[in-house]
């Protein structure tokens, strides 16, 4: 079937009247009714009768209406699967230092012919919030698929081991792993929580379930004064990813200890819309694979749902 005849129909439609129909497709109303005309042909059914008012549609025509708009719904699709083919596929990556920049640079070198755009939100309501009016493809996000609106996706895709991060007077300095219950009576500050915040959701959750404080005075100036504050201070420890990118001069002595018995894991899944058709984004998914909870992990109860 020609999608210029049924667009024609769509356009009468929606405006009312031919002429206005012409004005909005920007040809003639001869051709307006020239498309109708054919359209009538092919269907064998009268689809408009006029009236002094403008176009009203027959019986036929009310019964053809929900399939015209889907045929060019999905006209508009096709054309969109190819345009997104042509372009980067764009991620959120939380930031550039953060276990998900590493996943998604391994993807790349496994895949490298695939165009990626990288970028960094703040939080999970913000990358929602662009996955939904698809300004992002997709984002690498600890979340609670239950919560999530029915059109976007969450599969788990990387569980990140915490370590703890200690300067050489700390008293925890010389051990070669600690578990939860050694942290308890310990001050860890993690001054980058933010209330509201997915990663102030894991952090609560760490605290509540193995009676740890936390600390969150101060101010954020991100993972760059960590060093200095740790490596002066005979108390004061923090949690970081393993697989967070974080560099400091070996004269601070910084000690970086894994977290075991059990390991706490932070949950990072990939999140997208249901119907975002781009290869890449298909690529990804692939490679990514799902993770599975492991014996002798702990992570919130909500980030295993549908685990």
């Amino acid at each position: 079937m020609d999608l210029d005849v049924v667009r024609g129909f769509v356009a009468v439609v929606d405006a009312g009247r031919f002429q206005d129909a012409a004005d909005e497709l920007s040809i003639t109303q001869q051709a307006v009714s020239k498309r109708v005309a054919a359209l009538e042909r092919t269907l064998g059914v009268k689809l408009f009768t006029r009236t002094a008012r403008g176009a009203k549609l027959t019986a036929d025509g009310q019964a053809f209406l929900p399939h015209a708009r889907d045929l060019l719904r999905a006209e508009e699709r096709a054309l969109a699967s190819v345009r997104l083919s042509r372009r980067a596929l764009r991620v959120d990556v939380i930031g550039r230092r953060l276990a998900p920049a590493a996943v998604l640079g391994g993807f790349q070198r496994a895949c490298p012919d695939a165009e990626l755009d990288v970028v960094t939100l703040f939080d999970a309501g913000a990358a929602l919030e662009a996955i939904t009016s698809g300004t992002v493809d997709a984002s690498f996000r600890a979340v609670d698929p239950a919560r999530l609106p029915g059109d976007v996706a969450a599969v788990r895709v990387h569980d990140e081991p915490l370590h703890l991060l200690t300067g050489p007077a700390h008293p925890l300095a010389g051990a070669t792993v600690v578990s939860p219950a050694e942290l308890a009576g310990h001050r860890i500050w993690m001054p980058g929580i933010v209330a509201g915040t997915e990663w102030a959701a894991y952090y609560g959750a760490l605290a509540a379930a193995f009676g740890l404080t936390i600390e969150v005075t101060g101010p954020g100036f991100g993972t760059d004064p960590l060093p200095d504050t740790l490596a002066g201070s005979p108390s004061l420890a923090t949690f970081l990813g393993e697989g967070t990118r974080l560099v400091w001069p070996p004269e601070q002595g910084l000690r970086r200890i894994p977290v075991r018995e059990p390991t706490p894991v932070y949950p990072h899944s990939l999140i997208w819309r249901r119907d975002n058709p781009h290869a890449t984004l298909t690529a990804l998914r692939a490679h990514l694979g799902t993770t599975r909870p492991q014996p002798g992990t702990w992570t919130p109860e909500w980030a295993t749902a549908g685990a």
